[in-house]
């Protein structure tokens, strides 16, 4: 195809011997990354052959969004007559950075990963600059490397901006003169895109917990003790459980549970179905629009979650990934000459991965309630009822 054709290299093979060492000193994700024993050598070569090789590394199968993300990119890269390596790490970082690695050695021009951990993939990212690999950071930012070359995410602040929002007005915060009760399951502290959901959502709540209209009974708002490792529903469950049982006896109220995602807030749900003893309807958020949280909501469970368009995301991504290719140094000129239908920034000052503020894609969530879950998800085509019930299409 043209305009995403490697540049020629008149027939020389480029050659890279890739050295990695353990030290006893090293930290775990150090640990994680030197996975071939000292003096070691793996040599990779990448010929002009013709090809267009994409690799994507999705974190694991168990969310229900990275199975969408790993398709609809997929389909995207391949459309535009794209080999494609894809492969799910299974939330191990080990695994991921052997992904990788089997990734550069089989030829990738372009490396789109989500992260296990976004602190550890600098060495290898390295070795994939060093064969002029482009890297994009698919909607977690990639930490501590010059090796980024770009990152395709939504407005992550936003989402907890929204979230916090919906708690507010639901809550009647501005109005009322009484105390309401909160607690916090925010996501999986080594995933970038946690803290980006807590702080706007903190930032956003920050004026009633200080004048005293939202009270933590648990007194649980660091971003640590409120986290959930791997957005886990049990872990989330578990955690809230405790929670119900140590700060909420009989008589003691609870008026909303802020959870950073779907995942997270499937496992609060439970805990207050099974621990809660209070009568009154809590307000439980999410975000992804996961189809049993779409449940949940018409059921009048949950109450509301964020819905990223993750097609628009993959879309961007490979509008990104063949300007790269085509050796183009994309910037805000890629989303006007793309002309997509839907909303798209360009930022290079917000999102700083400690060696270097990467040029950024964002697209925006919106807020999905009982109220527009209709018109937003069903009129629109993305989900779908059948016989059988609920079908996901992203269309």
């Amino acid at each position: 195809m043209k305009n995403i054709l490697k540049p020629a290299l008149t027939g020389i093979l480029i050659l890279a011997l890739i050295i990695c060492g353990c030290s006893s000193s090293s930290s775990p994700s150090d640990t994680a990354e030197n996975i071939e024993s000292e003096g070691t050598k793996e040599v990779v070569q990448r010929a002009d052959d013709g090809r267009t090789v994409v690799g994507i590394s999705m974190p694991d199968r168990l969310l229900e969004r990275w199975n969408r993300d790993g398709a609809y990119l997929r389909k995207q890269f391949e459309s535009a007559d794209c080999e494609v390596m894809l492969k799910y790490a299974n939330n191990l970082i080990d695994t991921q950075i052997a992904d990788i690695r089997e990734m550069i050695a089989g030829g990738a021009d372009l490396l789109v990963i989500t992260a296990v951990d976004g602190a550890a993939l600098s060495t290898v990212l390295e070795e994939a600059a060093s064969l002029g690999i482009k890297v994009i950071a698919y909607d977690r930012l990639i930490m501590g490397t010059d090796a980024v070359d770009y990152y395709v995410s939504f407005d992550n602040y936003m989402v907890g901006v929204l979230q916090a929002e919906y708690v507010i007005s639901t809550l009647e915060l501005k109005l009322t003169a009484k105390p309401r009760y909160i607690e916090f399951v925010t996501g999986d502290p080594v995933d970038n895109n946690a803290r980006y959901f807590y702080q706007g959502a903190m930032d956003t709540l920050k004026p009633y917990l200080d004048n005293g209209k939202l009270e933590v009974p648990s007194s649980q708002t660091e971003f640590y003790e409120t986290s959930t490792a791997q957005w886990s529903t049990d872990i989330a469950q578990q955690r809230f459980q405790i929670i119900l049982s140590s700060y909420y006896p009989v008589g003691t109220r609870l008026d909303a549970v802020l959870c950073a995602n779907d995942s997270t807030a499937l496992g609060a749900a439970r805990a207050l179905q099974s621990d809660y003893k209070g009568k009154n309807k809590v307000i439980v958020t999410g975000q992804d629009g996961d189809i049993a949280n779409i449940y949940n909501i018409l059921d009048g469970v949950q109450s509301m979650t964020v819905y990223k368009h993750l097609e628009q995301e993959s879309v961007v991504t490979v509008a990104l990934g063949k300007d790269i290719i085509s050796g183009n140094t994309p910037g805000e000129d890629l989303i006007s000459k793309s002309h997509w239908d839907f909303d798209c920034s360009y930022d290079t000052q917000q999102y700083n991965n400690g060696n270097r503020v990467v040029p950024s894609y964002l697209l925006s969530p919106i807020a999905i309630t009982s109220d527009n879950i209709e018109k937003e998800l069903f009129e629109t085509g993305i989900y779908k009822r059948n016989s059988s019930g609920l079908i996901y299409t992203g269309e």
